[in-house]
This record gives structure tokens, sequence and C-alpha cells, in this order.
């Protein structure tokens, strides 16, 4: 079988080529370079990323070869986050470098070529009935199904996970009892513009400041001022510059650059129950016969699953869930589960909570 391995400078990426080569497989290895080397306000430094790939590379004698998408990832992830930002809503530039640019211009360019593509995400696939799903990992805390669930059947089909049975700890273990290069480096912050570079810097690059108000949204009163609505997420507790809080964003109004505020953890506003998610997408079928349906379901990247049902209305799917979920944010994904939270069945764009 011939097999591509998208390796990153990271723990997880080696050991997944480590496992690989311990099954008898000889991979192709492949760094994605995506930060904007050109841009010196905006750099994320892959020199030593790309030298821990190569010296992964060179201990099991396999081909190494770096791949330069930048001007893709920047065509594509980076306008598409600057447009939700822009819109007030909250993007995951994580699935879409994932839908675009991993899985989908390397495929396009190198992948096409190759039987099967490895990633060291943790995450798994399952067969049912003849058809391919996304399943969740054994390690839920690294659980990254999450960040793959915009991905489409072709993509999942060809996808090979080595590291969904195993634990993050074993992970670490693995590498150090193989020596890898990478076996003690930390773990990533996410995508480039996430981790090395500043978020903020990297909006205010784009959309710039512009000063708004801040106002308690029992109360009607403006309490503070912010430099933006864009710097600012629906749930968003820390960065306000509020005193005598806890404070949390509630509401955005992006046409008056209004910031609407409310005190305490335990406020109702923040909260909410039902969300409807834009162009639900199904990774492999539609298994939901009923009229409603059972699931697990996720608003953000954490490792605990929330429970609710999901049904069909002429404005688009919508998750009614069992317990108040805390800062629904438009423009993330709503990733959708069966109700043993095992396989991952898609996500939409959330559109409208309450």
């Amino acid at each position: 079988m011939n097999i591509a391995a998208l390796i990153s400078g990271g723990v997880d990426s080696a050991v997944a080529v480590h496992l690989l080569c311990e099954q008898g497989y000889r991979p192709d290895l492949f760094y994605i370079k995506i930060g904007m080397d050109t841009d010196n306000e905006l750099t994320c430094t892959a020199e030593e990323d790309i030298e821990l790939a190569q010296a992964t590379a060179k201990k099991y004698g396999l081909p190494f070869q770096v791949i330069d998408l930048q001007t893709d990832y920047w065509n594509r992830v980076v306008t598409y986050a600057i447009d939700r930002v822009k819109r007030g809503l909250t993007p995951n530039p994580d699935v879409m470098c994932n839908k675009l640019i991993k899985f989908g211009v390397f495929e396009e360019k190198v992948g096409y070529a190759y039987d099967r593509i490895a990633t060291g995400h943790y995450a798994s696939t399952e067969e049912r009935n003849g058809k391919v799903w996304l399943a969740t990992a054994k390690d839920p805390v690294k659980d990254q199904t999450d960040f793959l669930a915009q991905l489409d059947y072709a993509q999942i089909s060809k996808l090979l996970f080595p590291l969904g049975g195993y634990m993050k700890d074993e992970v670490r273990n693995l590498a150090r009892a193989a020596r890898l290069p990478s076996a003690s480096r930390k773990d990533s912050q996410g995508i480039c513009f996430l981790g090395k570079i500043n978020y903020n810097d990297f909006i205010r690059r784009f959309l710039g400041e512009r000063q708004g108000a801040v106002i308690e949204v029992e109360s009607g009163k403006i309490i503070g001022t912010h430099r933006g609505y864009w710097f600012h997420t629906i749930g968003q507790r820390k960065g306000l510059g509020l005193g005598g809080g806890p404070w949390f964003v509630i509401d955005k109004d992006t046409e008056q650059n209004i910031l609407y505020v409310s005190k305490g953890y335990d406020t109702d506003k923040q909260y909410g129950y039902r969300f409807r998610m834009a162009g639900f997408h199904f990774i492999t079928d539609n298994p939901w016969k009923e009229a409603s349906a059972e699931v697990c379901f996720k608003i953000r990247h954490t490792d605990r699953f929330q429970h609710g049902t999901i049904c069909h209305t002429p404005e688009g799917w919508q998750v009614t869930s069992h317990e108040r979920i805390q800062g629904i944010a438009p423009g993330q994904f709503g990733v959708i589960y069966d109700k043993e939270a095992r396989l991952c069945i898609g996500s939409g764009e959330i559109r409208m909570a309450q």
C-alpha cells in the first residue's frame, strides 16, 4: 500500500510515522507549509518544525518533502476567517484548514497519487454496513474528530489514524522509547495564526480598531468601551477590561459596534438550550430515519460531550440540549455524534441560538 504521511514536527505525527514503520509500511513524509514567511508582521516560522520532521524522516530512512501551500491557505482559510469575524461570527479556522488545505489542496496536488493518507490526529474510522464512518479516539481529552467534521466521505475513506487507539501518555511513552527527535516537544496550540501569532494582532492587521460601547444587558448602562466587536466572541470572559466581574459577552451589535455583557457565572443570559445550523454536512450518510433523534454534540473543542435531540426544521437542522449550554457562538460549528458518542455524523455552522 502506497502511503503519504503528513508530519508537522510534533510528537503525535512522528509517533504515527513510527507506528506505520513498525507495521512494515514505508510512507513518504510531507510537511505542509502554511505560515506566511513573506509577511514580517505575520510570520509563523516553520524552521524548527521542518528540522524535526526531517530528523524523523532521516531516522527511518523515508523520503521527505515540504509542500508549500501558503497562498492556498491564505486565500481560502484566512479569507474565510476574516469574513466570519467581520460579520460578527466566531470562525473555526482549524476545521476549514483540515477540509480545504490538509485534506483538500494537498490531495489535489500530491495525495491523489497515494492509496492512503496518514495523519497524527486523534481520531479513528469504523466500517458499518459497508460504509466508512469517522469515529472518536480512545483518548477523550485529545479526541480531534470535531476538527475533522467538515471532511467528506472521499476524504475520510482515504485517511489512516494510527493514534486512534492510544492515550496521549502512551504516545509520549512510545516517542521516548523510540527516541524520536520530537519526543520531548510540547504540544502545539493549534494552526499557525492561532498559535505562534497573537490572535488580536492578526485581526487588528485586517480590520483595525474602532472604539465602541460595552453595555450591561440587564441595566442598559454603558460600563466600559472596547476596540472593536471583532476582537470578541459570545461567551468570552477574559480580556474585557471590566472590574468587579466576572463579566461575559452575551451579544454583539455589529452595526452599532456594541458589546452586551452580563455579570456572574450563573447569569441565565449566557446560557441557551437550542441552536440551529446552516448547511449541515453529513460526512458519510444521514442515519436519522425518525422526525427527531437522540444525539451527542459539541459546540467547541472540549473533552465533554453534551446530550440532546436533533430534528429537521424548514430553517435547517436544530439541536435541543438536555441541559443548558454556555456561550453558544454563531459561526462556530455544531458537531453532531450518535447517541453513544462513537460516530461523528457531521457538522454545520451555528446560525441561531436560544
